[in-house]
């Protein structure tokens, strides 16, 4: 006979078949406790040109939640930008916004996730012709024949760790225009890598919050699905105890972003340039320059451009940058 587990594991099974044709009927599984608090580690260093940084989260599955994670991606293609996932309270639940790629930052519901998501837009770098050009301000950047520039970031979202939007205790944030705007916009979804990087997460009983309390020992990760080597990173710090919740299918809240896979126009790519930045080919790293943290703000301005380097920040909503990303340097 299966054991009450067994037939939990084979019914949340049935329902992740389900999901993909159910999700356009507008049903998907939500959460009635807060996912916990981001957990504080320091960002591996970046493994190469081309790479944008994606932050760890709060996934959930049969056990409950389970870290993501945070790791260097390369985007489907040259010129998009990661827009974060996050978890939004409505109508008596938590359900997760899934993040996606695109030419511009959307909203993410004003989670500072650090190392560049602040809670609005993104401030680690942004795409010219077919570079990326890397904030180091706010990046572990030491590859050499990278675009590099510092960028002193200032943001006015308070400095916590709280990792949902909406409801008790939650963050307080509303979309700009030009959020709503790149929600509009084509969309691709996370990668083939991203999607393995987040079941071989889900699959390991080491990343569940009731497990590891909030402190994963793998909080980040160089590659996707890179959970062993020199650059992982554990979480040095966690938050409050964590408690198991229930779950039960609720409607999707309305969602105008696109899902489709199709390769994106190159002239849609070029909106996302910014001005001739003053940049260089990075050598070796000056000290005290790199992106400290919890520190106060490091090194000169740079360019602006696409609203801001990366310039899809909303810059009145920012002030002294506080915890950079959850990272300390030591």
């Amino acid at each position: 006979m299966l054991s009450l587990k067994s037939v939990r594991y084979w019914l949340f099974a049935l329902l992740l078949l389900v999901l993909p044709a159910a999700s356009f009927a507008g049903v998907f599984v939500s959460v009635t406790i807060a996912p916990p608090v981001l957990p504080v580690y320091t960002q591996p260093p970046c493994p190469g040109d081309g790479y944008i940084w994606t932050p760890g989260y709060w996934a959930y599955g049969p056990d409950g939640y389970y870290w993501v994670p945070g790791t260097w991606v390369m985007p489907p293609t040259v010129g998009l930008l990661w827009t974060p996932g996050y978890w939004g309270w409505g109508d008596g639940v938590y359900v997760w916004h899934a993040g996606y790629w695109g030419p511009h930052v959307g909203f993410y519901g004003g989670v500072n996730y650090g190392f560049g998501y602040f809670g609005s837009g993104y401030e680690g770098g942004y795409w010219r012709d077919r570079h990326f050009y890397y904030n180091r301000t706010v990046n572990n950047v030491t590859v050499t024949n990278v675009h590099i520039y510092n960028k002193t970031v200032i943001n006015n979202i308070t400095v916590n760790r709280v990792s949902y939007h909406g409801g008790r205790g939650g963050i307080v944030a509303h979309e700009t225009r030009e959020q709503e705007r790149a929600e509009r916009e084509h969309h691709f979804e996370m990668t083939e890598r991203q999607r393995d990087h987040e079941h071989m997460a889900g699959g390991n009983r080491a990343f569940l919050a009731s497990e590891n309390h909030g402190r994963p020992s793998v909080a980040a990760t160089p590659r996707p699905a890179e959970f062993h080597g020199p650059h992982v990173m554990p979480a040095r710090a966690a938050g409050n105890p964590y408690a198991h919740p229930a779950t039960r299918p609720v409607p999707r809240p309305e969602n105008n972003i696109r899902r489709d896979d199709r390769p994106m126009p190159r002239q849609d790519m070029r909106n996302n340039r910014g001005p001739e930045p003053r940049h260089e080919q990075q050598g070796p790293r000056p000290e005290n320059n790199g992106p400290h943290g919890n520190g106060g703000p490091h090194g000169d301005r740079g360019p602006r451009g696409n609203d801001g380097p990366h310039g899809n920040a909303q810059h009145g909503d920012r002030e002294g940058r506080g915890d950079h990303g959850h990272d300390e340097r030591h």
